[in-house]
């Protein structure tokens, strides 16, 4: 039987009932889905990840946490990451740590086993730093670097309330206050780089302190004419943990090792002497890369790498 098209009148053979005008609130609401699709990808996203298993596992005892399988739960992440990407949103993703979370539900009075109060703590993840922000990364590469920031982030944090203490408690002398131990600091890694000339370069510097050490790492491009590239907030931290050497005065070493065009691989190294960098010998350096720092036993050195005398540097004015 054909189909009616209206009272009194069959639709003929290839003939179609004329669509339904829209209503004017249809459009509207139409409207205001597509624009709050484009306000959302206005507003940033911070994801807090439990990377580690034993931190999972920490979590586990608030029963509003629904998760009980770590590798389900870095997969679910992922997917949420994924679909936030897919939306145009701007997504960091920041290390979630159970012991400082419950820190914080202590001191802001909140209740740590409900999903509003980890929201917070992630809010307040996002604006201390330290996050990475997502790019489309595997989760498995995602996990170290954000493990890595952390760190950075903790070593930043530390060695800034050292240098702090060592200029308020008066440990090192009227020439290397906090500030200006900062200052020389980061006029020893301009004077590292340049004297070290074109190539990429990859910077240590290992400062003890108060029974642990201070450890900063820095790459630095200087492949191009102009000032070299530091990666940031990298650059910072190893100022910063610089700084703290030259103003505790206590022991400390930079190690540079430069990959440049047609030369072969070259390692040199400084130490900290008198809040400035005293050049290692050759000797000095090849001894300490080529010896265990845990048992003092001999290392085979690196293939294709040379061990050379760090370069006098001028201290500043």
């Amino acid at each position: 039987m054909a189909h009616t098209g209206r009272r009194g009148h069959r639709n003929r053979p290839g003939e179609h009932r004329k669509p339904k005008t829209r209503r004017p609130r249809t459009r509207e609401r139409t409207r205001r889905r597509t624009t709050r699709r484009a306000l959302r990808r206005e507003a940033p996203s911070t994801v807090a990840l439990l990377a580690d298993e034993r931190d999972f596992a920490a979590m586990r005892h608030y029963a509003s946490f629904v998760f009980d399988d770590h590798g389900a739960y870095l997969r679910e992440m992922e997917g949420l990451l994924k679909a936030l990407a897919a939306q145009g949103v701007h997504t960091t993703v920041a290390l979630f740590d159970p012991v400082a979370y419950e820190e914080f539900c202590a001191d802001t009075r909140l209740d740590p086993d409900t999903s509003t109060s980890r929201t917070r703590y992630t809010a307040e993840l996002a604006a201390a730093g330290g996050a990475v922000t997502y790019e489309g990364q595997p989760i498995a590469r995602l996990v170290p670097r954000l493990i890595g920031v952390a760190e950075e982030q903790a070593t930043w944090e530390y060695a800034t309330a050292l240098l702090s203490r060592a200029g308020h408690r008066g440990e090192c002398r009227d020439d290397t206050t906090a500030r200006v131990a900062f200052d020389r600091a980061g006029a020893a890694l301009r004077a590292v780089v340049e004297a070290a000339g074109p190539g990429v370069h990859h910077l240590v510097c290992s400062v003890p302190a108060d029974g642990t050490s201070l450890v900063a790492v820095l790459h630095a491009d200087a492949r191009e004419a102009g000032p070299p590239k530091l990666a940031e907030p990298s650059g910072l931290v190893f100022r910063t943990v610089l700084a703290c050497g030259f103003a505790l005065r206590g022991p400390g070493g930079l190690v540079l090792r430069t990959i440049a065009a047609d030369s072969p691989e070259t390692v040199r190294g400084w130490a900290l002497n008198d809040g400035w960098l005293r050049p290692l010998s050759e000797a000095e350096v090849f001894t300490a890369y080529c010896t265990d720092a845990e048992t003092g036993e001999p290392i085979p050195p690196e293939h294709g790498v040379e061990y050379r005398a760090g370069i006098p540097l001028s201290p500043p004015e």
